[in-house]
């Protein structure tokens, strides 16, 4: 009786998950079969992402992206060149394993020895990369559409209640239960499933028992493809295809909810969640004129699932690795500092800066400032990520979050609550402190990895739901007025607005560097390299961590206060999401463990979005982090370090000065 009941506990979570639909959310049948297909659906991009979690222990955010490229390529075929419906789909299919295969064997490999974490962020960019391409793609044909249905050679069609089902429902109900059988079949009764599984938990030990570990990651990759494939090709018979437009976030949200339920190493758990998350959001875009309340729910599922986790070994994996290398930046010793050419060089770095910056408004045209003003405020944000990420190791992806927090703050203290700019956005940083440890506080259980799947699902959940004015009545809406500071000081003009973003950003560029000078950025750093070691001295790790989350989110909330003012608007959109993910890829590019790589970051990313035509900036921003990881691990401000690394030393060997790190080889050669 007790095996029974452990059998079937894996049911717990998807019969919950039914019965809050029944419940709640209740729909007709037509409704509840279409919630059942899109949720198969959503189940093949599980299985592929499962698959590659278990091979390389991996999340594979680019995995959507992954069956993008050739299901526009069949799609465009079918549409553009009238290829019959089979053809396409079997190019298709031959196109995705090919493309899944050649991404592990060009890309994925070259990090097989590397952290999962930096191989996650890899991932991350590589769905920029696909993404941009796949977009690009119906330019083949010169076709310019941004959603596209086709039809499968069978016209069948049923009116079941106020939904007509056709033969493209169908077949996904015939179609992939089988193919999920054909792989669950894979897995467990072939020496390719005895591979994967020795590949993943003992790589080292497989390759010493002959078994091929790399070409048995190139196969995976290459099923995965193939999954991905199907279930967008499948999806573009029943609801369309994003053919040169954005795939979109649910179809990943769906899929991460369903892993975090399965504890993402049960899959009889994941493919159930997959169906019944499927119909739950079918359930609720019938009770609801939007998709936002869906999105939250599929957020609410993510943080219980990993939240309320009580297998501590499942926890504990991919948990002690750290950003270290991401972005780590070495200080000059006191000797070299306290050089007089060394003194003067920062002084003139800093005044000049300061007062190009002051200059700059006075030759851009209005359109300049304002997007330049812009910019200061979101590097703010990107310097938050630095102290949380870059600093304490923490990983996060759902800082746009506390962005919002700030935004909804600051605008309804000024708006409603009439209070000046200047009090209120420090309200606002408080406020977004406060909301951090939302984040903070499961961060205590859960790092690397699963709090960064936690960290963006409380971003979903804040931005569709929490903060979102489409259900909340007290969150302002309409203009947001520049009223005047102090009651005196006019800032309504964009130049105004370039100055107060300005000193903002000042002002937080002398508090960071406070900070990392002081007792709590040594510690910050220390958590993130040992936080044994830490702990070893006395130091309490769990109140380092809710210090790091709480300095990070007021600052964003703080620049959240002020961007709300610059758009004079609060719009909530489903884009944030992504945007999300972008700052977070943006700050890895431009070295996330310096001040100098927030201000590149958020050059590199606003300047994408601004002056590259179209989807470009997918391209060059994926691209870029890629580039990072494989070239320049610590970002592009490493390369500025290592210049500045070389010309220090110069100066060093100049006076003759024994610097640790920086002339040791020199002084040892001498000494020989």
């Amino acid at each position: 009786m007790s095996n029974l009941t452990e059998r079937l506990k894996w049911l717990a979570a998807p019969l919950l998950i039914f019965a809050i639909q029944f419940s709640l959310f209740r729909a007709p049948i037509g409704v509840v079969i279409n919630g059942a297909v899109l949720g198969l659906i959503t189940a093949l991009v599980a299985l592929a992402m499962f698959l590659i979690y278990r091979s390389n222990r991996v999340l594979n955010f680019a995995q959507g992206e992954f069956g993008l490229i050739p299901a526009v390529l069949s799609v465009m075929l079918i549409v553009e060149s009238g290829w019959p419906w089979l053809l396409a789909l079997l190019v298709g299919a031959v196109a995705s394993i090919l493309l899944g295969g050649a991404t592990e064997f060009l890309i994925i490999r070259r990090f097989f020895r590397a952290p999962r974490l930096i191989l996650t962020v890899a991932t991350l960019g590589l769905a920029q990369i696909l993404a941009f391409n796949a977009f690009r793609m119906p330019l083949w044909w010169n076709a310019r559409v941004t959603s596209q249905r086709i039809d499968s050679p069978l016209n069948w069609v049923w009116d079941v209640g106020p939904v007509r089902l056709s033969a493209d429902h169908l077949l996904v109900l015939i179609i992939v239960p089988l193919v999920l059988l054909a792989i669950g079949a894979l897995l467990r009764y072939t020496n390719l499933g005895i591979a994967v599984r020795a590949a993943a938990e003992l790589p080292d030990r497989a390759v010493s028992l002959g078994i091929p570990v790399k070409s048995v990651h190139t196969l995976i990759w290459g099923i995965a493809g193939l999954l991905a494939f199907l279930a967008l090709f499948l999806r573009a018979g029943v609801i369309g295809l994003p053919v040169g437009g954005s795939l979109g976030f649910g179809l990943l949200l769906r899929a991460l909810a369903a892993l975090m339920i399965g504890r993402l190493n049960h899959l009889p758990t994941i493919l159930v969640s997959s169906i019944a998350l499927g119909i739950l959001q079918q359930g609720i875009n019938w009770n609801q004129d939007n998709s936002f309340l869906g999105d939250a729910f599929m957020a609410a599922v993510i943080i219980a699932a990993l939240v309320l986790r009580r297998d501590r070994k499942q926890r504990g994996e991919m948990t002690n690795e750290s950003l270290s290398l991401i972005g780590d930046v070495r200080r000059l010793p006191a000797v070299l500092n306290n050089l007089w050419e060394v003194r003067i060089l920062k002084f003139l770095a800093i005044t000049g800066s300061i007062g190009l910056s002051f200059w700059l408004p006075r030759v851009l045209e209005t359109q300049d400032v304002l997007r330049l003003s812009y910019l200061y405020l979101y590097v703010i944000v990107l310097l938050s990520l630095v102290v949380l990420t870059g600093w304490a190791g923490q990983l996060s992806l759902g800082h746009i979050a506390f962005l919002t927090v700030g935004s909804v703050l600051g605008a309804y203290f000024t708006q409603e609550m009439g209070f000046d700019l200047l009090l209120a956005v420090p309200i606002a940083g408080l406020g977004g402190a406060i909301a951090s440890l939302f984040v903070g506080l499961p961060a205590l259980r859960l790092r690397g990895l699963y709090l960064a799947v936690t960290s963006l699902a409380f971003a979903v959940a804040t931005t569709s739901y929490l903060l979102n004015p489409r259900f909340f009545s007290w969150i302002p809406q309409g203009r947001i007025e520049r009223q005047p500071l102090l009651g005196r000081i006019d800032w309504s003009t964009s130049f105004a607005m370039y100055h107060v973003s300005l000193i903002a950003l000042i002002l937080v560029f002398f508090a960071i560097s406070g900070i990392r000078n002081s007792r709590t950025g040594r510690v910050l750093l220390a958590m993130r390299d040992n936080e044994a070691a830490v702990a070893a001295y006395g130091v309490s790790p769990t109140k380092a961590k809710l210090v790091a989350f709480a300095i990070s989110g007021f600052f964003a909330s703080t620049a959240g206060a002020l961007v709300v003012h610059h758009q004079q608007a609060l719009v909530v959109e489903t884009n944030n999401h992504w945007q999300s993910i972008d700052l977070f890829v943006a700050a890895v590019a431009g070295g996330i463990g310096s001040v100098i790589g927030a201000v590149l970051g958020a050059l590199y990313y606003w300047g994408g979005v601004w002056w590259l035509p179209g989807n470009w900036r997918l391209l060059v921003l994926g691209g870029g982090v890629l580039g990072v990881l494989l070239i320049l691990p610590g970002g592009m401000a490493s390369g500025l370090y290592q210049i500045r690394d070389a010309a220090a030393k110069k100066l060093a060997l100049h006076h003759d000065i024994d610097a640790p790190g920086f002339t040791s080889d020199s002084h040892e050669e001498k000494s020989q």
